[in-house]
Parts: C-alpha cells; structure tokens; sequence
C-alpha cells in the first residue's frame, strides 16, 4: 500500500511541475506574441496531399494540459473545382467548416470554448485568408499566427507572422520557438497521417475495382501515375499504355471501361 501511495504521490508531482512548465510557456507565447493573456486553447492548422490528391486540412488542439488529441479534427477537402494543390483554398475551406460549426454549436445550451490562439502553418498568405474568414464570421477578436520555414527551410529560422505587424523571428533556442515548433510538428504529423488514411481508403474502394484484371497492384500503380481514379477516368489510350505495369491490353481494357456508350 504505501509503494502504491508513494507511486501515486510521484506520478501527482510529475503532473503538477508538467503543468508549471506548460502554463510558463503559455505566458512566454503571451508575452512574445503581445496577447491579453496566456491561451488557454491553441488551434493549429495544417494541409496535406500529395500533388493536389486526396487533400486533407488537420487541426490540433493544445492548452494548459498539453495537447488535447480527443479535439483533434480532420476535414477531407470538399471542393472538387479546386486548382490541385492550392493551398489558399484548401486552408480556406477548412477554417470555413470550422468557425462556421463553431457558430453553430455556440447557440446551443453548453457552448464549446473558442480558441483564443489559431496558429496556422504558412505565410503572409495563409494569414491574410485566415484573417479574411474570422472577420467574415465576426471572429476578428480570435488572435491569429502564421508559422513558415525560414531560409533553406532549416528549424529554428522560422519566420512568424501576425496581421497588420512586419514578420519576426524568435532567438535560437528561445522556450517559446521550441513550443511553437512542437505545435507545428504535431499539426503536421497529425495531416500527413490523416492525409495516408485517406489515400489508403481511397486505394482500398475505387471505381477501378470494377474493371477485370486490374487487381491491388495495378490499380496501386494507376493511382500512383494519375492521382486519383477520376483522373483514370478522363485519361487516353496512350496514356494509360504508358503507366508502368499496366499491359496494352490492360489499357485497352481500363479505356473501354471508362469509354463506354451509355
């Protein structure tokens, strides 16, 4: 009994200078960002895709106890006119669906908290649409940072961005760039990851799995040349003979599939 009090009291101390240290930082993110206050709810966007393919927007949640992963949200990217790639309107769509359920969630009887900090992985660019949206929802008071790679994309050069102010960086080594670098890090892993999940679904259930002879590994290279199984659709002929592992007769095939009269 007393070892299991004694880990106890251990594991209540851990906990307790893990708090101190994070609610220092979240003064120290104040402090350098000229905030009102310590955040007590960060958000944190990022996107990712692969050559404009199976788009995805992450956001993560941090706070005074660290980062929140049951608040973690991904948004599979709606827009099919969207130029591929185009990450101004990737980030716009996201933000969009989020601030606009918000909204929507906020009229209810137990409100959700808003984030008094939205960090969003870009530059100048990425904050102005950010900016644009909030002020669009009357969500202008919701303090916003932008976080891009600085020169030769090292870690530690970052460049930060705030609206209306000149971009800055922070001293190498300073607490509060190592804070906002293991946000950044954590948005991203957390994109990416959700980004091969839906890549992975989309390899998994595909118009392609209709046509005969085109198995995991075909379909897998189809996917890989194409991006996307619409884009399959849409190709020729030569095209289609051009895909590595994909036979004349395969291409004929996925062709007339795809070409058939109605």
């Amino acid at each position: 009994v007393a070892h299991a009090l004694n880990n106890a009291r251990e594991a209540l101390e851990r906990k307790l200078a893990e708090s101190a240290s994070q609610e220092k930082l979240l003064r120290g993110l104040a402090d350098s960002l000229d905030l009102p206050a310590p955040p007590q709810r960060i958000e944190v966007y990022d996107n990712s895709h692969i050559q404009g393919t199976h788009p995805v927007g992450a956001m993560i949640v941090a706070g005074p106890d660290g980062f929140q992963k049951a608040q973690y949200r991904k948004f599979n990217i709606r827009d099919t006119d969207m130029t591929p790639g185009d990450d101004y309107a990737m980030m716009r769509e996201v933000l969009t669906r989020r601030f606009r359920r918000l909204l929507r969630d906020s009229k209810g009887d137990n409100p959700p908290q808003r984030p008094d900090l939205v960090i969003i992985d870009g530059g100048a660019g990425q904050l102005n649409v950010a900016r644009d949206i909030l002020a669009e929802l009357g969500l202008a008071e919701i303090a916003l940072l932008a976080v891009s790679k600085g020169p030769d994309r090292d870690a530690g050069r970052e460049r930060f961005h705030l609206p209306g102010k000149p971009a800055f960086s922070l001293e190498p080594r300073h607490p509060v760039l190592y804070f906002l670098q293991r946000l950044r890090d954590e948005a991203h892993r957390f994109a990416i990851g959700s980004h091969r999940t839906r890549r992975k679904g989309a390899v998994a259930t595909s118009p392609l799995d209709a046509i005969d002879g085109i198995g995991p590994k075909r379909k897998r290279a189809l996917l890989n040349h194409f991006g996307s199984a619409k884009d399959v659709s849409r190709a020729g002929l030569t095209d289609l003979k051009a895909v590595p592992g994909i036979s004349a007769a395969a291409a004929q095939r996925i062709y007339d599939h795809f070409n058939a009269p109605d």
